[in-house]
């Protein structure tokens, strides 16, 4: 941290403002404010700047900095005055500065809202979007400091830094006069302001994974003399995987004359090595790896996968260091994997990468995958390239990281490249914990739109080297947040690996409709319970018999796949006495090609100790044209022959050349050892397909003409100058809620019977008198609440009633409020969870909630459907819809008013905090009797401020 010497500064140093960020081409810098201190790094930046650039940022030629401009360049307030600096390796690459100015264009102090702004990036860093995202941080600064407006004076000649403004997406407005382009900008966030972010954040990030995963070059740092050891194993992975760039061995401690170590040239340094490095794969102690890094990035490496354990895992102390070695590394502009990581692998042909420790590459598919654990992550490589027992077939992987302390490089980042991979179909992953939920769920949501998402997370407790930010939220909360996302959650690595081959290998069901047929009742029957357990509407099971033929096979699947009242099959097998390996071919044979003339439904195949089944499903998809009697016709690959024909022969003149393995993105049919591990995996993709379809018409978040945001703003600004946080009092919560069109019944205090006399004259007979004691709020069941009272008489003997059950009136605290109609009483929350943001929730009032835990949340900013799925979501939803003859409730007031909870929620991140309970659902309209909202300071960043990697 940088702190300035100057004491007439009239901020302290603003320590959050620092961040390091993703360029566009996929190396690092870091963000932070210019100090006294940085005279001199100024100095030399200026120096290395061409006179054009110099010209274009002072419209005249200024050959060098004055010691005037010097002091005024690098002396902030930090409010009227800001200066930032992108820097790499401590020095500054780019520069960016405001100025307050008043409505005159000079100089002025607030609550002047307008600044100047003026950037200066080096030559050899132009084109790599420093300045993009120095003007998202700068404008994220000044609307911190009440700044709404930005105005920068371009020459036209400048048209870089023109095109830096009018591509932010912000609202502007642009005029020519005296030579000079005048650009102004609103600096309130739009649509396409933050589009535009998001997409270079996506583009910036994927390269940045891109440059770890296909580089041209890897040196592997700290390769033994000796056979054994990490360093000289992965050497070897590299080398035998058939990498297709150069390939480095590096210690230290090799002698001056060896050259060669396994046929890899040898270096005791990086820098020694003549040409650039891409990637280093760093194997050496943990004491020695910063040595490695400064070498690493003093030669222009561009990332790094660092092996070594003794870090965050080991205790305190590693933590720190591990924290020490990733400013390190993003001093030089490196992303890292690890530390303790496993590696990465590609297996693509322009690539072969093997940098891992999995002694052989695995088989080249179509499924990326992402493990932060070692163990699991061999273990479904394993899963993965088995081919025989449990999930079989030859659907291989595209990429695979295993982040080990994840300490850089997450998930998050995996996600942003395999989003736009073509080498990717299906993601995996294995999650001990979401460093940044919140971001994991904007990105989840935009992958799952393209391609399944399969996530299983670990126990929940982090490991040692984690550092994430603890939620308040149950588990079962977070799942159903991820499902919203679009995320197809599981809760094993078998279920992982079963539902992902399936989401490879076959097209999503049109619908939950399950066709069964097989040679085993008994099995055929099993499976059609087990789909009535996922929930899928399954079609009585067709028994072919144990004597049932290949040919009957084929009929039977073909049938079934003609039919518009089924949307997947489920073929069941078991081996008929005296079959052997051909006859496993043979019915593999007979079921692929039926699945290939209809290509638009998935089928799975249950096989019980059917030795040769698996391979011979996946390998029956072979390259070239079939020759076996179930080919189908060349007009036959689009339409399923009728039921009862048979299946078409292929010609006989032509000669197979099909190879060992099938093409990769010919249909496989994926086979399961169990019908409730395939049942399982269908409803997987059964409710992903149901969320694509629905994710094609997100819904939006309607707009109120009542709703008041800026009175909002303006009273929570008030509030919050009584306290850093504060739970507001019922008037003032009242007030708040009523801008947004959200009225709470009044409550008068009754702290006598008089007093509770006077309240119903006031509020209008009948009435309820209730205690608000803590212990007594909410409760009726305890006898705490008295309805419908509907005179004084009444409304007195009530009252003495609960003063002699339950104490003093002081005690109780007894209310009286206007009677609501009758309904069904409900709860409506919201809350800001530290790491999975602003989260609304849903549920009926009392045990069916508090004790039952029937409750459904939903992410803020909540849409229309999504207010409409939420209602329904839970279990006793029944109730609101007219269940067992009661009269249905008013669910359009209902989701109304879950959608203005959301708006006030999402309009004012101060709002943390906002319990509408009860809240009794009528047959006409609801009433919202009791609230509670809490308010504290916005924080300073969240996942709508500027890109920024997490900070170390």
């Amino acid at each position: 941290m940088h702190t300035p010497a100057d004491q007439h500064d009239r901020h302290e140093y603003p320590a959050h403002w620092e961040a390091d960020v993703v360029l566009r081409d996929g190396g690092t810098a870091r963000i932070r404010p210019i100090t006294v201190d940085d005279a001199d790094r100024l100095v030399s930046f200026y120096e290395q700047v061409s006179n054009e650039s110099k010209y274009y940022r002072f419209f005249a030629p200024y050959p060098r900095l004055s010691a005037k401009d010097v002091h005024r360049f690098t002396h902030h307030d930090f409010v009227d005055r800001v200066g930032l600096a992108a820097t790499i390796g401590g020095e500054f690459i780019a520069t960016v500065r405001y100025d307050r100015i008043g409505a005159d264009g000079t100089p002025a102090p607030g609550p002047a809202d307008e600044a100047e702004v003026a950037f200066l990036v080096q030559d050899a860093h132009q084109g790599r979007g420093v300045a993009s995202a120095l003007l998202e941080h700068i404008a994220a600064v000044a609307r911190e400091r009440g700044i709404r407006r930005f105005a920068a004076e371009v020459l036209p000649a400048n048209t870089k830094m023109i095109k830096v403004f009018t591509d932010a997406g912000y609202t502007q407005k642009r005029s020519f006069e005296y030579g000079v382009v005048r650009l102004e900008l609103d600096l309130e966030p739009t649509d396409r302001s933050l589009a535009v972010q998001r997409a270079r954040e996506q583009r910036a990030e994927a390269r940045s994974v891109r440059r770890l995963l296909a580089p041209r070059s890897v040196a592997v740092l700290g390769v033994g003399r000796t056979p054994r050891g990490v360093g000289r194993g992965v050497l070897g992975n590299i080398r035998d995987a058939g990498f297709t760039g150069g390939l480095y061995a590096v210690n230290t401690a090799f002698p001056e004359e060896l050259k060669q170590v396994d046929g890899v040239p040898a270096y005791r340094s990086v820098g020694d090595i003549a040409g650039p490095v891409d990637l280093a794969v760093v194997a050496v102690p943990a004491e020695q790896v910063t040595e490695a890094v400064t070498d690493c990035g003093e030669h222009g490496v561009q990332g790094l996968v660092v092996l070594s354990a003794g870090y965050a895992e080991s205790g305190p102390e590693g933590r720190e260091r591990q924290r020490a070695l990733v400013r390190h590394a993003r001093t030089y502009g490196m992303r890292l994997v690890g530390p303790n990581a496993f590696g990465v692998i590609n297996t693509s042909p322009e690539v072969r990468l093997n940098a891992s420790l999995a002694p052989e590459l695995p088989r080249p598919g179509r499924i990326g995958l992402f493990a932060q654990s070692g163990a699991i992550g061999i273990a479904l490589l394993s899963r993965l390239h088995r081919r025989g027992g449990g999930v079989t077939g030859v659907t291989g992987v595209s990429t695979f990281v295993s982040s080990g302390n994840r300490a850089d490089v997450s998930g998050n980042d995996l996600m942003q490249y395999w989003y736009d991979d073509p080498d990717t179909d299906v993601v995996l992953m294995y999650l001990e914990t979401i460093g940044n939920p919140r971001k994991f769920t904007r990105l989840a949501r935009r992958t799952a739109a393209a391609k399944p998402l399969v996530v299983v997370q670990g126990a929940g407790t982090a490991p040692q080297g984690h550092a994430v930010r603890a939620t308040r939220l149950p588990r079962a909360t977070v799942s159903a947040l991820l499902r919203q996302a679009g995320v197809v959650r599981v809760d094993t690595i078998t279920e992982l690996v079963d539902t992902g081959l399936l989401l490879a290998r076959q097209p999503l069901p049109a619908g939950p409709r399950v066709a069964i047929l097989g040679n085993s009742e008994s099995l055929g029957l099993l499976t059609y319970d087990r789909c009535l357990a996922e929930g899928l509407r399954p079609e009585r099971p067709l028994d072919l018999t144990t004597g049932a033929t290949a040919q009957d096979f084929h009929r039977a699947l073909s049938r079934a796949l003609a039919d518009d009242t089924c949307d997947a099959v489920v073929v069941t097998a078991i081996p008929a006495i005296g079959e052997g390996p051909p006859g496993d071919a043979e019915l593999a044979e007979a079921l692929r090609s039926a699945a290939a003339a209809a290509p638009a439904k998935p089928v799975l195949v249950v096989h019980v100790e059917l030795g040769g089944i698996a391979e011979a499903l996946s390998a029956a998809a072979g390259t070239a044209p079939q020759s076996g009697p179930y080919a189908p016709a060349d007009d036959a690959r689009t339409a399923p022959p009728a039921p009862d024909q048979e299946p078409p022969a292929a010609p006989r003149d032509r000669e197979s050349t099909a190879p060992e393995g099938p093409r990769e993105g010919s249909r496989l049919i994926p086979a399961y050892p169990a019908a409730e591990r395939a049942v399982r995996a269908l409803a997987e993709a059964v409710k992903y397909a149901q969320w694509r379809r629905e994710a094609a018409e997100p819904g939006k978040v309607p707009e109120y003409e009542d709703i008041d945001e800026k009175g909002a703003a303006e009273l929570i600004d008030g509030l919050l100058t009584l306290g850093q946080g504060l739970t507001l009092g019922k008037e003032q919560t009242c007030e708040l809620l009523g801008r947004y069109g959200i009225h709470v019944r009044r409550a008068l205090a009754a702290p006598t019977p008089d007093a509770a006399a006077e309240a119903a004259r006031s509020l209008g007979y009948p009435v309820v008198l209730k205690a608000t004691a803590p212990h007594l709020r909410h409760r009726a069941d305890l006898g705490g609440v008295r309805l419908d009272l509907a005179d004084e008489e009444q409304l007195r003997r009530a009252y003495t009633e609960l003063t002699e059950l339950f104490g003093k009136p002081a005690e109780l605290r007894p209310v009286v409020q206007a009677m609501a109609p009758r309904g069904v009483d409900t709860v409506v929350r919201a809350v800001i969870d530290p790491a999975a943001g602003a989260v609304l929730s849903f549920g009926l009032a009392g045990a069916a909630s508090q004790l039952l835990g029937d409750t459904a949340h939903r992410l803020i900013p909540v849409t229309d459907r999504d207010a409409t799925s939420l209602v329904r979501a839970i279990r006793t939803a029944p109730l609101l819809f007219g269940w067992r003859g009661s009269a249905p409730v008013d669910t359009p007031a209902l989701e109304e008013l879950l959608l203005r909870v959301s708006r006030l929620v999402d309009d004012h991140p101060e709002v943390v905090a906002v319990t509408l309970e009860p809240v009794v659902v009528a047959p006409h309209g609801v009433s919202v009797l009791d609230a509670t909202v809490g308010l504290a300071p916005p924080p300073a960043r969240d996942d709508l401020g500027p890109r920024t990697l997490p900070a170390y």
